[in-house]
C-alpha cells in the first residue's frame, strides 16, 4: 500500500499560450490556431507531470477559459453583470447571468479529457464545475417564462451529463470543484445557502451508483486567484460537516494554508466514514516559496495521526491558475511544488512503513 497523491487541476499556461489567448481575443489569431497551441500546452503539461512521477495526471486546464465558465463558452443567452466575487486583495471576479432558458451546457468536460487522453496512456483525472456554482447564474428577479425550478432541473440534468460523459470516456476520477462552498458562508452566515448548494449537488450525485461515486470527488478551498483568496477568513468548522454530507468517495481538502491544521484535521477525523478517502492539501499554490519534500513529508505524517493511512491521500491546496489570465504563479514554481508533493508523499509512506 502507498499513499495516493493527485493534483487538483489547473497549471499556469505557458507564455506562448498566454500570448495566443490575447491575440485571439483581439481577433489576430484564428480559433484553429489557438486550438493547436492549447493542444501543445496540454501535451507539455502531461509530459512534465509524468516526468515528475505523478501516477494520476491532469491536463492543467490549458484549454479552459476558467474552471467555472467552461460550460458557457459560446452561450448567447448571458449578460455579464452577474454575481461579483470579491477577493481579499481587493480584486473581483464576476459571473455572467442567464437571460433566457432553457439552460444547456455548450461544452462538456469530457471533450478536454479526450483531448488529454490523446497525449498519454496514464490515468487522467477530470475536474468539472459543481452544479451549485452554476446555480448562481439564475437572476434574482427571475426570467419570464423560465422559473428557477425549471432552471435547476435543467442544470441538474446538464451536470449529470457532464460527469457521466467523463466517466464514460474513461476518467480515472471526476472531481467537482466546490470553492463556492466556503464562500457561501460569507454570503450567508446562517448556512442556508450552503444547505441549498449541498442539496443540489447531492441531487446530481444521487443519480450515480455506489461504484460510480467511488470515482467521484469534491474539492474545497477558499479560492485562489492572483495569489488571493475569497473566504479564508471563514471558519472551516462551519463548512466541513456539511461538506462530508456530499455523496462522493473522495474529498480534496485545502489544508497547507490553514493557520491551525491540527484543528482542521480533528474536524475531518470526526467526519470520517467507511469507504471514503481524504486528500489533504500539502502544498500552497499561493505561497511563492516552494515546499521541500521534507516539509511535505511532515505534513503528511501529521495528517496520518488523524486519518487512517488507508483513507489518506495528498494533493495541492488548490489549482495553480483557475482562470486562464492568472499568471501570478509561474509554471516552473507550480511544477516544483508538485514535484515536492510527489517526493514528500513517498517519503511519508516510507516513514510509515508502507
Amino acid at each position: 500500500m502507498s499513499i495516493p497523491t493527485e493534483p487538483i487541476g489547473s497549471i499556469p499556461r505557458p507564455r506562448a499560450l498566454q500570448e495566443a489567448l490575447a491575440e485571439h481575443a483581439e481577433g489576430r489569431l484564428s480559433a484553429a490556431d489557438l486550438t493547436k497551441i492549447q493542444a501543445q500546452a496540454t501535451a507539455e503539461t502531461l509530459d512534465t507531470l509524468e516526468a515528475l512521477g505523478c501516477t494520476v495526471l491532469v491536463d492543467g486546464e490549458q484549454s479552459k477559459p476558467s474552471f467555472v465558465t467552461y460550460p458557457l463558452a459560446g452561450l448567447a443567452t448571458l449578460d455579464p453583470s452577474g454575481a461579483v466575487i470579491p477577493f481579499a486583495d481587493g480584486h473581483t471576479r464576476q459571473l455572467p447571468v442567464l437571460t433566457e432558458g432553457p439552460f444547456r451546457y455548450q461544452v462538456g468536460a469530457h471533450s478536454f479529457l479526450r483531448d488529454a487522453q490523446r497525449h498519454t496512456d496514464r490515468p487522467v483525472k477530470q475536474a468539472v464545475i459543481a452544479p451549485s456554482a452554476l446555480s448562481l447564474l439564475y437572476p434574482a428577479d427571475g426570467i419570464a417564462g423560465y422559473s428557477r425550478e425549471a432552471f435547476l432541473a435543467d442544470l441538474a440534468d446538464e451536470a449529470e451529463a457532464d460527469i457521466r460523459g467523463c466517466l464514460d470516456a474513461g476518467a480515472h476520477s471526476v472531481q467537482l470543484d466546490f470553492t463556492e462552498g466556503r464562500l457561501s458562508l460569507k454570503l450567508d452566515p446562517s448556512g442556508g445557502l450552503l444547505d441549498q448548494f449541498v442539496s443540489l449537488n447531492n441531487e446530481v450525485l444521487g443519480r450515480f451508483s455506489e461504484e460510480e461515486r467511488a470515482r467521484l470527488g469534491v474539492h474545497t478551498c477558499p479560492g485562489g486567484d492572483h495569489d488571493s483568496t475569497h473566504s479564508l477568513d471563514v471558519d472551516y468548522a462551519q463548512l466541513l460537516p456539511k461538506l462530508f454530507e456530499l455523496r462522493v468517495g473522495n474529498f480534496y481538502v485545502q489544508l497547507a494554508s490553514e493557520l491551525d491544521p491540527d484543528r482542521v484535521l480533528g474536524i475531518i477525523a470526526d467526519q470520517l466514514r467507511p469507504g471514503i478517502r481524504v486528500f489533504v492539501g500539502v502544498t500552497d499554490p499561493i505561497d511563492p516559496v516552494v515546499e521541500s519534500a521534507e516539509e511535505v513529508r511532515d505534513r503528511v505524517l501529521r495528517a496520518a495521526r488523524y486519518i487512517p493511512v488507508d483513507q489518506l491521500g495528498t494533493t495541492d491546496d488548490c489549482g495553480f491558475s483557475p482562470f486562464a489570465d492568472d499568471n501570478s504563479t509561474s509554471r516552473d514554481t507550480a511544477f516544483a511544488k508538485i514535484g515536492a508533493r510527489v517526493r514528500g508523499t513517498a517519503l511519508a509512506g516510507e516513514a510509515l512503513g508502507l
